[in-house]
């Protein structure tokens, strides 16, 4: 493992890392992207270290083509018992595709903060989507794997603007009587600041206490890291990032690149919290996926390199 961090003789604090380049990251994106490069980048993610990777979306392929290869991906995914294959499903007819291809450990849901982004993201109101999300939870516990759900737009709407705390702790308590491992609050447009974020977080996690909360931030507007920092914070224990700082929601104008894996793993390793993820070999993909997308990728620990090494030459 890397040593991207100071030496210390505290305890380490450890945050779980969520690898969501698979989909999240490849979903907006124009280039189609073949399922064997799919496969291949879950493969590094697998070797950076990632033990909780969203691999796939089932989705209509016609709303989201990128994601039409749901079934073939999760058909090649490399047999690992100790990694936890993700599926983001929006309905139970994608519940019912996720189960089907006996390789997803674990349904993601999703609920919407507002009523005009839900209805835009999966054609129902905001109350119709934690409806679903708590379906989606037990209908994964029925058929023998585990559920997690995210709230979209916890921190701003592209539509309508503020979100009302209230109404995300709301959801929040609604969708954990459902029984999930977790619940996320999503910047999906990010427009969150550290401040909020820390505010909302503290105030969820009280609600759906003992559960976990996990967060997802994209650095649109170049506040990621910083409302990663503050997350973790006020107590948020399970954070998403995506390998080269790809991402976007094709429902939400304006949502650009998730938080960079690599960047959220420098950041945290220097700053004394383990991440079990290597930076190394996470930058070396990044490298790798930048020629299979055929651009620059926004990650900026990619373009700068870790922590110097020494270099100390001895004169006689």
């Amino acid at each position: 493992m890397t040593n991207t961090s100071r030496s210390d003789a505290t305890t380490k604090k450890t945050i779980e890392m969520v690898e969501v380049s698979p989909r999240d990251g490849l979903q907006n994106e124009q280039r189609a992207i073949a399922t064997h490069d799919k496969l291949a980048l879950i493969e590094r993610a697998i070797a950076s270290g990632a033990r909780r990777i969203e691999v796939t979306s089932f989705v209509n392929p016609r709303a989201v083509p990128q994601m039409a290869d749901a079934e073939a991906v999760c058909a090649g995914l490399p047999g690992r018992g100790d990694v936890t294959y993700i599926g983001l499903v929006m309905n139970m007819r994608g519940a019912e595709r996720a189960i089907a291809t006996g390789r997803i450990d674990q349904l993601g849901a999703v609920a919407v903060g507002t009523d005009t982004f839900a209805m835009k993201n999966q054609g129902q109101t905001s109350d119709g989507s934690v409806e679903a999300c708590r379906n989606i939870i037990a209908r994964a516990k029925d058929a023998g794997l585990t559920g997690q759900a995210t709230i979209a737009a916890s921190f701003g709407c592209p539509f309508e603007g503020e979100v009302e705390e209230d109404r995300v702790i709301a959801m929040a308590t609604a969708i954990a009587e459902a029984g999930p491992v977790e619940i996320a609050l999503a910047d999906t447009i990010g427009v969150g600041n550290p401040a909020h974020v820390e505010r909302l977080v503290a105030r969820v996690r009280e609600a759906i206490d003992p559960l976990p909360v996990r967060v997802h931030f994209h650095n649109t507007r170049g506040t990621g890291l910083a409302n990663v920092w503050a997350a973790i914070s006020a107590g948020a224990s399970v954070v998403d990032a995506s390998i080269g700082g790809l991402g976007g929601c094709p429902f939400a104008p304006g949502a650009a690149g998730n938080v960079a894996t690599e960047d959220v793993t420098y950041m945290l390793e220097r700053a004394g919290i383990e991440t079990a993820l290597d930076l190394d070999t996470l930058i070396e993909t990044n490298r790798w996926l930048a020629d299979v997308m055929g651009k620059d990728l926004p990650a900026m620990v990619s373009k700068a390199g870790g922590f110097p090494k020494p270099n100390i030459s001895s004169t006689s």
